[in-house]
């Protein structure tokens, strides 16, 4: 019996899934790398926040909030939550899933999995900033 392979998602359609989603988005390839940057907005209360996915093939696409910069801090913490870099708001690059889960693979789209998934996290970034409490789940 022949195994099915995977099918990979192009960089290119990635990337014009992206600009159909946000039109007003920026977006370039370079290297097997697609680098994109737009804002998005969780919720009609929520402020708009760009955000920057750089996505090479082959790799788990990064995530990083871009603005505003840096991102505020619930009352008594001292760092973000769920973010790679807690040493420091720099890079405010925010872990969005576990890898180790494969929860996400070159077959699915950056539009349609990722955004969503950051989408959430800026819901619950938002009200850990108003409550202290992070609520979005995931392995600390």
């Amino acid at each position: 019996m022949a195994k099915i392979r995977k099918h990979e998602i192009s960089l290119v359609v990635q990337e014009y899934k992206l600009k159909k989603y946000f039109p007003d988005s920026k977006s370039f390839i370079r290297n097997d790398e697609l680098i994109w940057k737009g804002y998005l907005q969780p919720s009609e209360l929520s402020q708009k926040y760009l955000i920057k996915i750089v996505y090479k093939r082959e790799r788990h696409p990064d995530v990083y909030v871009l603005e505003p910069k840096p991102l505020a801090l619930a009352e008594g913490k001292i760092s973000l939550e769920h973010v790679y870099d807690t040493k420091t708001t720099k890079t405010q690059h925010i872990c969005i899933y576990y890898k180790k889960a494969k929860e996400w693979d070159e077959t699915k789209f950056i539009a349609d999995k990722i955004i969503p998934w950051v989408s959430e996290w800026l819901l619950h970034y938002e009200y850990w900033v108003a409550t202290g409490s992070w609520h979005g789940g995931g392995i600390h």
